[in-house]
């Protein structure tokens, strides 16, 4: 099994976790770290919508909290239409809306690196490769306050 698909596939296991009552629409993510783990997350709403986070989110925000965010190489992210079962559905791949591509920037900057991004699909084959940079061009970040290294 290739990296994209290992990290298809745990976001698909992942998304099978989301608490989408309002949307009705799942998302997991999965996220490779340099020594090979793979951290994962989905979509968490909140009655008050705002308050909602994002699969990505959760995930960087647990590679975060055991102090690994600088590590942080690709991520895959598969989301889709909820059936009455709560499963994920759909063969569109589903990319970071553009709040996540700028907490994935957080990390590629941090890290010193263009993170590799993986969108798929809910169902089947369908993926799409892209580095954060061509899906957040010209995104501001730590670099731009002194902090770091651009990716």
């Amino acid at each position: 099994m290739t990296m994209q698909e290992t990290l298809i596939a745990a976001a698909r296991t992942a998304a099978l976790n989301a608490h989408a009552p309002y949307s009705r629409f799942a998302v997991g993510a999965a996220v490779l770290l340099v020594d090979g783990r793979i951290v994962t997350g989905a979509n968490f709403e909140n009655a008050s919508y705002g308050l909602s986070l994002c699969a990505e989110t959760v995930a960087l925000a647990t590679v975060n909290s055991a102090g690994d965010f600088r590590d942080v190489v690709e991520i895959g992210v598969i989301g889709g239409a909820m059936d009455a079962d709560g499963r994920p559905t759909g063969t569109a791949p589903v990319g970071p809306c553009g709040r996540c591509r700028q907490v994935i920037n957080e990390a590629a900057q941090i890290g010193g690196r263009d993170i590799v991004v993986w969108c798929g699909a809910a169902e089947g084959d369908s993926v799409e490769r892209y580095l954060l940079s061509e899906l957040l061009p010209h995104a501001f970040g730590p670099a731009d306050l002194g902090l770091g290294p651009k990716a």
